[in-house]
């Protein structure tokens, strides 16, 4: 097996699984040990400086670091990673001073902006500081979209959005809400150098069955009544709710129903739950706030009388795999009826783009969704970019901050003369030395407690109240404490063959045997042969050559702690724990103003 190489970051970025994990590749071990210094102002702005919304992300991110931090591979639970994003963000106190400064004068070029959700407001946050004239347009008369709109206010109130919104628009970005933009060719036209459609998936997807028209009153589709709760054209539902989907959007219309009379709400699902496609833990608040979940049925039709919907007729299904692709059949089974007053059909949504004109040579797929360039992000048309769920189907908020972020790489290069593709910037990664205590320790001093549980308010008080935000965050101590429990997988522990005698005290330190020197081999049969076979070959080895035996030393990434204490004991410092930091490139990664706090937490 060929040694690791370390001269790229993708190594040791892999080894942070939380920040590989991060579509925005946020530097989470960083802003948790900031938190846990009492720190809070500097962790929101390396959380802000990474993924834009912090607030609103540390209270509905899909949270796919969690999934990946290895404080779930020793004991039940993950950190807290999401919910400590927002505990920086509630205890931040007044950071407008940490913000970038709007451009002192324009660099002569026009970007235009349709939607103002993340994609397109982390666009503006990238390009207007280095000085170009963004113009957001959303019909809406607020900026936000779809986190404004269609995320419930029990789960993101209102206030954080204005918070965080306003912070990319004080960079200087104009909106112009209440503008539907209905014509791309007249927004060329218009003399933008350059336009980012970041519009999501504001179309929600029907059930075409037998009884939709005739009980049409009583049948909502998801993403549109959740919409009409916000504007409050909805204030109330029937007693009898059935949700059909299994999403988080399914889960945000049932959690809603409950608050707005539904006594008995039903979420339907043709597969299982362990199968849904909702987050585990909203999966939990659904089930704590008393609505239920209904396996393996498919709906077959809307039952009416009079014009009256009175209930859904399901087919009993079964999950079967064919050709490694999992689908449902029917069972054969007596169809169920599952009596209701209203339906809410969230079953996924999609991108609307009636308002491009397709002689403009922008290019579709046959799933009606734009032919993208690489990772560039830019259409068939070379001044037409898209990003978020307008570019790919409905995904995340996390996700479409990421996109903003490449796609205004690629706007940035575009303007500046460069190649969007050959010349995109290289993330800054740094490695810093980080010296070790004086007196060995016995263990690491990380917290061996169990994940602390958020402060939730009371159920009854919750559903009474469809504004009154369900989960009050961290305390200041229990934030903290929490933290703790972070390893700090971002301290890497980097070995120098040339200094190693071959002691092999790491190798019996090492609390979870990570550590093995053994002869080398193909990379199938080393991670069969090691202290503790490495199992996952998603996660590579680090192999070291040069030993005086002849000998590589092989470290199972999988398994290492990121404790130190191979580099406490080392008699001859062949081991060394040095910081591994990797901040993503942005748009004028060189040139671009970095925020105050840079300089204040460099050192950290």
């Amino acid at each position: 097996m060929k040694p690791t190489d370390l001269s790229t970051p993708g190594h040791f970025l892999k080894v942070v699984d939380c920040q590989w994990a991060c579509p925005a590749h946020t530097p989470v071990p960083h802003y948790i040990r900031l938190l846990a210094e009492g720190r809070p102002a500097d962790a929101y702005m390396v959380n802000w400086e990474a993924n834009v919304f912090p607030g609103i992300l540390g209270r509905t991110c899909d949270r796919p670091c969690e999934p990946a931090c290895r404080r779930g591979r020793v004991e039940k639970e993950p950190v807290a990673i999401c919910r400590l994003k927002r505990a920086a963000a509630d205890f931040k106190g007044d950071v407008a001073a940490l913000m970038p400064s709007p451009a002192k004068a324009s660099n002569g070029r026009r970007v235009a902006l349709v939607g103002a959700g993340p994609a397109s407001l982390t666009v503006a946050r990238d390009l207007a500081p280095l000085g170009y004239d963004c113009a957001i347009f959303d019909r809406e008369d607020k900026a936000g979209g779809m986190m404004r709109t269609r995320i419930p206010h029990f789960r993101v109130p209102e206030e954080v959005i204005d918070e965080e919104t306003g912070y990319v628009l004080g960079l200087g970005a104009v909106f112009h809400g209440g503008h539907d933009v209905t014509s791309m060719k007249a927004l060329l036209a218009a003399g933008f150098d350059a336009v980012f459609v970041g519009a999501g998936a504001p179309r929600g997807q029907d059930l075409a069955l037998p009884g939709r028209s005739e009980a049409a009153a009583r049948i909502h589709v998801g993403v549109e009544w959740l919409a009409a709760v916000y504007f409050r054209h909805v204030d109330r539902i029937g007693r009898r709710v059935v949700v059909i989907g299994g999403g988080n959007t399914a889960v945000d219309c049932a959690r809603t129903a409950r608050r707005l009379g539904g006594g008995d709400v039903t979420v339907v699902l043709r597969r299982d739950i362990a199968g849904m496609a909702a987050s585990e833990w909203e999966r939990e608040a659904l089930l704590e706030e008393g609505a239920t979940i209904a396996e393996h049925l498919a709906p077959r039709a809307f039952l009416h009388e009079d014009g009256r919907l009175t209930g859904v007729l399901f087919d009993p299904v079964e999950t079967v795999e064919e050709g490694g692709r999992r689908s449902v059949r029917p069972t054969g089974a007596a169809p169920v009826t599952i009596a209701c007053d209203d339906v809410v059909i969230a079953i996924g949504q999609q991108p609307a783009f009636p308002w491009i004109e397709r002689e403009l040579g922008i290019r579709f797929n046959d799933r009606g969704l734009p032919v993208l360039e690489g990772g560039t992000f830019r259409s068939t048309h070379p001044k037409v970019f898209f990003g978020g769920d307008a570019a790919f189907g409905a995904k995340n908020i996390i996700t479409a901050v990421a996109h903003g972020h490449e796609a205004a790489i690629s706007i940035h290069l575009m303007l500046s003369g460069h190649d969007i593709e050959a010349e995109r910037p290289a993330p800054v990664v740094d490695m810093a030395d980080r010296p070790v205590p004086a007196v060995i320790r016995a263990r690491p001093e990380v917290s061996a407690k169990a994940r602390h549980p958020v402060p939730q308010r009371p159920a009854a008080v919750a559903l009474a109240d469809i504004e009154a935000e369900v989960e009050l965050g961290f305390d200041e101590a229990g934030a903290a404490a929490e933290a703790q429990r972070c390893f700090g997988c971002d301290l890497q522990t980097v070995f120098d063959a040339k200094l190693c005698v071959e002691c092999k005290a790491c190798e019996a330190v090492c609390p979870t045997d990570c550590i093995t020197f053994t002869r080398n081999g193909e990379e199938a049969d080393l991670r069969r042969r090691l202290r503790a076979p490495a199992a996952n070959t998603a996660q590579a080895l680090y192999l070291v050559e040069g030993l005086a035996s002849g000998r590589v030393m092989v470290k199972n990434e999988d398994l290492c702690l990121h404790c130190g204490l191979c580099a406490q004991n080392c008699p001859t410092g062949a081991w060394r724990m040095q910081r591994f930091t990797l901040k993503t490139a942005h748009a004028g990664t060189v040139d671009r103003q970095v925020p105050a706090c840079a300089a204040m937490t460099e050192e950290a």
